[in-house]
């Protein structure tokens, strides 16, 4: 249950709601139990069984007793200075007064509950998403894309009606017991004491049922993120599944883990639907053997209850049993919206290991070089990166080549910090970059990727991102140094058109350009290209090289590369292999050398 307390604590902000939810509860149960209570004096006075002493009101006195009597008094003086009958009409206006009141509070503290409800889970998921932002990159290796978006939407809306659903019965069933009990308790201790020797046998039986219904409630969850990712991936990779004609296996998978899935909800409903029937045969077993203990000692003599007392006794323990009934379903729910929080919440208490010194160093531009030293770098026990040196002087280009695998990228991720190095260090200016300001860090660096990194938005907030703050002049500039603004003016509703996700509605070559504006919009001091164009056709390659170009002069650059005709005006070329240092030099020092860039060159027909 820690994990429902932790939920608790965003109603913090929403306190002021919370207290008068808390005081109209308390109205409601008050207005409903006068309503109640007013049974008894009404039975014993209409049919004559209570006697009345004549009391001056000047000395009644502030007690339940003398507020009792007097009440008693009024009703007797109704009924002797007219009829039975108006005294059962005034008593009629009465109740009709107070079940008006009643209700009227109880809609008023559900008005004042809705924006506790509401906003407790709007904190909570913009907390989760911001948590999810701020993790690293490595995370994500980790962890399936479909049950991260489990958590953060159906476990989510499992907590809204599970656990947030529950808040009303939490905040007013226990007040309404504990009133009822104490107004109880003033009627017959004897028998009231007999009643809450009861509770605790129902209370274990609920409890266990509970315990159970939390580990499938759990599974369930679990189980629904597997669904999730399943799903993300067949529709990622559909191409490929149409291509292959593998839509059978692909149902065929799908259909594995919904069948999973629906066995699992089914135990977990039948375990939830118990739990109404079962609490309240319960409350009837307890509501039984109080009226027959209690009638037994009416009847017997051996009680100071009245018969008209025990009457109202029994009808205000009868409105006990309805909260209880509803606070054992809350209970229910709290335990299946518990396995969903800490689902939550494990997303949510995940380890960021890439944040900032306790006073990190600010650093604004680059002033001489960024320095690669002695690098080395491991992934779950797999070396990555093995002694990697390298220097690159403020407005040089470094160019990183060799086969897939053999660490480029990962070099790459490593100066902007997605990432942290096992040994050695990254430095700009002889500052190590884990001393620095990682949003510093970052701003210094711009980066375009093979894979263009594009959103389902308008192309002109796409290349925004590169800098939040620029003009719209700024961004049409930026794409024109991109070679994008032609492409861009001719589209539907130029820079204002939506791209669709990931910018589907675009050509490679255009996405590329694009991602080229914001950087260019960004105007970064440490460019790095991540084999930009390799996946592109001949005539896009000259495009969005003739961007790069513009894009690289005067700048710190780092350039990965497939394509090794992009990168022969390098003013040093780093050849890799298995996350080794086997070769470096110029374009034509290489080339002279004879060793695996010429190979390389040969198998690329570049002279």
């Amino acid at each position: 249950m820690k994990d429902f307390y932790r939920i608790l604590s965003y109603v913090k902000p929403y306190y002021n709601f919370a207290i008068l939810n808390v005081i109209f509860n308390v109205l409601t149960v008050l207005f409903s139990l006068v309503s109640l209570t007013m049974i008894i004096p009404f039975l014993g006075l209409l049919f004559g069984t209570m006697e009345v002493d004549i009391v001056h009101p000047e000395q009644y006195s502030f007690t339940l007793s003398s507020a009792k009597d007097y009440f008693y008094y009024q009703i007797n003086a109704i009924i002797e200075s007219g009829t039975k009958v108006d005294a059962l009409l005034f008593i009629c206006g009465l109740i009709l007064v107070t079940f008006f009141f009643r209700n009227l509070f109880r809609y008023l503290s559900l008005y004042f509950l809705t924006p506790i409800r509401n906003g407790v889970v709007h904190d909570l998921r913009t907390s989760l998403h911001k948590k999810v932002i701020s993790l690293p990159i490595g995370f994500f290796t980790e962890k399936r894309r479909g049950d991260i978006t489990s958590r953060m939407t159906t476990d989510l809306v499992e907590i809204e009606w599970s656990i947030m659903s529950s808040l009303e019965m939490i905040f007013r069933d226990p007040l309404q017991i504990i009133i009822y009990l104490i107004t109880l308790v003033f009627i017959s201790p004897q028998l009231t004491l007999f009643v809450v020797v009861l509770f605790p046998i129902t209370g274990f039986i609920i409890a266990k049922i509970g315990k159970s219904l939390k580990k499938s409630s759990e599974k369930s969850q679990a189980k629904m993120g597997d669904i999730l990712s399943v799903l993300d991936e067949h529709i990622g990779g559909l191409k490929v599944i149409k291509l292959f004609n593998a839509e059978k296996n692909a149902n065929s998978k799908f259909d594995s883990e919904s069948k999973e899935y629906e066995s699992l909800m089914t135990s977990l409903l039948r375990k939830k639907d118990m739990s109404s029937p079962m609490s309240e045969f319960l409350s009837t077993i307890i509501m039984v053997v109080v009226m027959w203990f209690g009638g037994k000692l009416v009847l017997g003599g051996e009680s100071l209850l009245s018969p008209e007392e025990f009457i109202g006794y029994i009808l205000i323990f009868s409105q006990v049993i309805p909260p209880a009934k509803s606070f054992t379903t809350a209970y229910y729910r709290l335990q299946k919206g518990s396995a969903a929080a800490a689902r939550v919440y494990e997303l949510m208490d995940a380890e960021n290991n890439i944040i900032d010194i306790k006073n990190p160093i600010s650093k604004t531009s680059i002033k001489k070089s960024i320095s690669v030293k002695n690098i080395s770098f491991k992934y779950e026990n797999k070396e990555v990166l093995s002694k990697i040196n390298f220097n690159i002087e403020k407005g040089k280009t470094i160019a990183l080549v060799g086969k897939s695998g053999s660490g480029k990228s990962t070099i790459a991720d490593l100066c902007a910090r997605f990432y942290d190095i096992s040994e050695g260090e990254i430095c700009i200016d002889d500052t190590n970059i884990k001393d620095i300001k990682i949003t510093d860090l970052r701003h210094l660096m711009g980066v375009v990727s093979q894979e263009s990194i594009l959103f389902n938005d308008s192309i002109y907030n796409n290349i925004l991102l590169g800098k939040p703050c620029s003009t719209e002049e700024e961004v049409i500039t930026a794409s024109k140094i991109a070679n994008a603004h032609q492409f861009i003016s001719e589209t539907e509703n130029g820079y204002h058109t939506n791209i669709g996700e990931k910018g589907d509605k675009l050509s490679g070559g255009q996405k590329q350009r694009i991602s080229i504006a914001r950087a260019i919009l960004k105007n970064p001091e440490f460019l790095i290209l991540d084999e930009a164009t390799s996946a592109l056709d001949t005539e896009s390659e000259k495009l969005v090289q003739s961007a790069l170009s513009n894009l690289m002069k005067d700048r710190t650059t780092l350039v990965i590369a497939h394509r090794l005709s992009t990168i022969k005006d390098a003013d040093e070329i780093i050849v890799l292999s298995e996350g080794k240092t086997v070769e470096r030099g110029t374009h034509t020092d290489l080339v002279n050398k004879g060793g695996v860039y010429k190979t390389l060159i040969n198998l690329q027909n570049i002279s």
